[in-house]
């Protein structure tokens, strides 16, 4: 029968392989990944920690730190095969809860906005996927299946299954959203960190925008529809014109 702690470490090792295409050998998962590391070092000072052996737990998690460059505090709750992807600069609170199967890139902070006692950082559930240099603060609960974007600032809870980008972050739920940002990128433009939640002029002229021009395409396509149906001959030109200028939208929230 295979030893808890063994059983715990093959876990891992397994998570890294489902989730990064670049490892190619246990000996390098091993090795040569801090995140997965930094885990080993938590297991540890939790154990320690939650026997109230607090001091040592500090002073482990303060190497573990050094060595990696992931700050995972001891009294942090961590589940099964979560995957610490790069590492460098993520830093857990003390009270901060995440579940299975989650995945953290580098630069990522779970932290809080209180000096009181209490619970006072996130909740990830199970499966959750916070992006490069994404801050979720506060004691909030990020929903099963979230996805939160790189960069973004959460500091509201987020529904499971929803995606939640910018600054501070908004949910990308509806329809009308999905089409301004497919709109977006089409044009090489990101509506990325804008909000329709903040009184900024720029960011609602933005989306104003990106709405008029998701529905003039619309509009477009079915009138070119109906004079191909009608015979009338369509050139590539007219089909593909896009009045729009991605650089000039660039300068405008530059």
């Amino acid at each position: 029968m295979e030893l808890p702690i063994l059983s715990r470490l093959r876990e891992d090792i397994h998570c890294v392989f489902a989730r990064d295409p670049a490892a190619r050998s246990s000996w390098e998962v091993l090795t040569c990944y801090p995140g997965f590391h930094a885990l080993q070092f938590h297991r540890c000072t939790h154990w320690l920690w939650t026997r109230r052996i607090r001091w040592l737990a500090r002073w482990i998690s303060h190497w573990g730190r050094w060595l990696t460059g992931v700050e995972i505090h001891p009294g942090a709750t961590i589940g099964h095969r979560v995957f610490i992807d790069h590492g460098m600069g993520v830093v857990i609170g003390e009270t901060a809860e995440i579940g299975d199967d989650c995945t953290l890139y580098h630069g990522v902070t779970l932290g809080g906005t209180s000096w009181n006692k209490g619970k006072r950082h996130p909740t990830l559930a199970p499966g959750v996927v916070i992006g490069a240099g994404a801050k979720v603060l506060g004691p909030i609960t990020i929903g099963e299946g979230a996805k939160i974007g790189s960069n973004a600032v959460v500091v509201r809870d987020v529904p499971p299954g929803a995606t939640a980008v910018g600054i501070p972050a908004r949910i990308i739920m509806g329809e009308q959203d999905q089409a301004r940002e497919a709109k977006a990128e089409k044009m090489g433009f990101s509506a990325y960190a804008l909000t329709r939640g903040e009184n900024d002029p720029v960011s609602q002229a933005i989306h104003g925008l990106l709405d008029h021009a998701v529905s003039t395409d619309r509009r477009i396509e079915q009138l070119l529809q109906l004079l191909e149906r009608a015979g009338v001959a369509v050139g590539d030109e007219a089909a593909t014109a896009d009045r729009f200028d991605p650089n000039y939208l660039g300068k405008i929230v530059d």
